[in-house]
């Protein structure tokens, strides 16, 4: 291969987007264990997320009601939204420019695809869900009880708090990225350790053994199921809609692949003036620059197979093992009180200390989502805006780092008033059955964006992109089956 084999971005069908720069693909640090730990992140970003919604609260949740048989619907949910990432993330090492960005320039155009995206952003993720729950985790911890009914005004109030909270943590550092990643891993750190511990005190093998089966019972759906919380649970068993999109803007700001060639984010004290380009830069197919390809490929992999997709499947199994153990099956826990019956359990059955430091665990899980979630609304919406409307870029005194801090202000504000709909279980519902339904629309566009606009060499095999086509057929079939249910 030779330099004339490059991709010619004006004889490809890029929408109404400017066509691609040219550059060469920078090169990966070597592969080795050592640079693998400094170079992977954005997993440990979604993880952080994922662990929350998904593992300690749905999970646990269905699990509980409905035995510990429906977690094959688990198993799936994860391998498919795993796929899902990495043909993501493969748009991006090309180009640089995060999967949105690639969607925009499907027909019809940008602007159709920047609304509808953000539409579907602010339906999946601005309710105040996971913050709700924090807060509900944060009074359990020192009322000594669960959250009743009488308890609305303080949740309430209490949820505010770790509104503001979270705004003063994406104030902080040089990049958002690289800040959300430094507080990930010490969340991953403690969530885990706490976990593996009161497993291994608390819950006997043979329990050990029941669980893990049931992520491998394919096909068991009670008749009764609350569709509603099925399909939040096989949304939020991964990542779940959004979050899964927006992984590739944190690859982006790492600088993986291309994405070294664009910019990124920076916070709101950075005293770095990093500019962020609208438009991706792809490199030449040839020799050298396939080598680099391949190279990056073994970190994607790294972060996504055996960071994100086992630290899931850890995550929910863990998470699922203590709850089905100390709660009793046919528990209807719409309080989120699954932390605070095993918060109980531990207390009662070794050192009074147990009830605090559960909920303390239960409290880093749902901050470290609500923090990710909170970033993946705002980046998204600043991410798309940005590319789709030249006029805003424009502008004196506008970069992409005020966008994006004029947009959290906003959902801030939006947030504080959001909190009055309801209790935590019911905005999370409204939180997962959004995100399954964009689920069953992104594999597609993504199937398209990798097929049509990425050099041959680089185009998914045939088995990833029947993978992604079985991710829309799952994920549509359950999003209408709950549509007609609900109507």
């Amino acid at each position: 291969m030779t330099d004339d084999s490059i991709q010619k971005p004006t004889t490809m069908p890029l929408g109404n987007l400017p066509p691609w720069e040219k550059d060469d693909l920078p090169a990966p640090p070597p592969f080795s264990f050592r640079n693998l730990t400094r170079t992977i992140g954005p997993g440990a970003i979604l993880l952080a997320g994922s662990i929350g919604m998904g593992e300690w609260v749905a999970g646990p949740t269905i699990a509980v009601k409905y035995g510990v048989d429906i977690l094959w619907i688990a198993t799936i949910a994860i391998a498919l939204q795993l796929l899902l990432n990495l043909e993501g993330i493969r748009y991006t090492l090309y180009t640089g420019e995060p999967i949105l960005t690639g969607i925009m320039r499907l027909r019809p155009g940008s602007k159709f695809w920047a609304g509808g995206y953000v539409f579907a952003t602010v339906a999946q993720l601005g309710v105040p869900a996971v913050a709700a729950a924090c807060a509900s985790v944060v009074f359990s911890s020192f009322a000594g009880e669960m959250a009743g009914d009488g308890d609305e005004a303080t949740l309430r109030y209490l949820t505010y708090v770790v509104i503001v909270v979270t705004v003063v943590i994406l104030l902080s550092g040089k990049t958002i990225e690289r800040m959300l990643e430094c507080v990930s891993w010490v969340m991953i750190a403690f969530i885990f350790t706490f976990l593996f511990t009161v497993n291994f005190l608390f819950v006997p093998f043979d329990h050990w053994i029941e669980t893990f089966s049931g992520f491998f019972q394919f096909g068991s759906i009670p008749g009764d199921i609350d569709l509603l919380l099925l399909a939040a649970f096989a949304a939020t068993a991964g990542s779940g809609g959004v979050g899964n999109l927006v992984i590739t803007n944190w690859y982006r700001d790492k600088g993986f692949g291309m994405g070294a060639k664009v910019g990124s984010i920076t916070s709101a004290f950075s005293s770095s003036e990093i500019q962020l380009s609208p438009v991706g830069k792809v490199f030449a197919i040839n020799e050298e620059n396939m080598s680099r390809w391949r190279e990056w490929l073994k970190y994607v992999s790294a972060d996504q197979v055996w960071l994100w997709g086992m630290g899931c499947f850890v995550g929910m199994f863990l998470n699922v093992n203590i709850a089905t153990y100390v709660i009793p099956e046919g528990t209807d826990m719409d309080h989120m009180a699954a932390g605070a019956f095993q918060a109980k359990y531990m207390a009662g059955q070794l050192w009074s200390g147990f009830w605090f430091l559960a909920l303390l665990n239960g409290f880093w899980v749902l901050m470290s989502t609500h923090l990710g979630n909170t970033d993946v609304l705002i980046r998204t919406v600043t991410d798309v805006v940005w590319v789709a409307s030249p006029k805003l870029r424009e502008r004196r005194r506008m970069n992409v780092s005020k966008l994006y801090y004029a947009l959290l202000a906003a959902f801030t504000i939006w947030g504080m008033f959001a909190v009055e709909w309801g209790h935590a279980m019911t905005l999370f519902k409204i939180l997962g059955s959004v995100a399954g339904v964009i689920l069953a629309i992104a594999p597609i566009q993504i199937l398209m964006v990798n097929t049509t606009l990425l050099p041959s060499e680089l185009r998914p095999p045939l088995w990833r992109r029947l993978g992604l086509a079985l991710c829309t057929l799952v994920y549509g079939c359950l999003s209408i089956a709950f549509l007609s249910k609900l109507f």
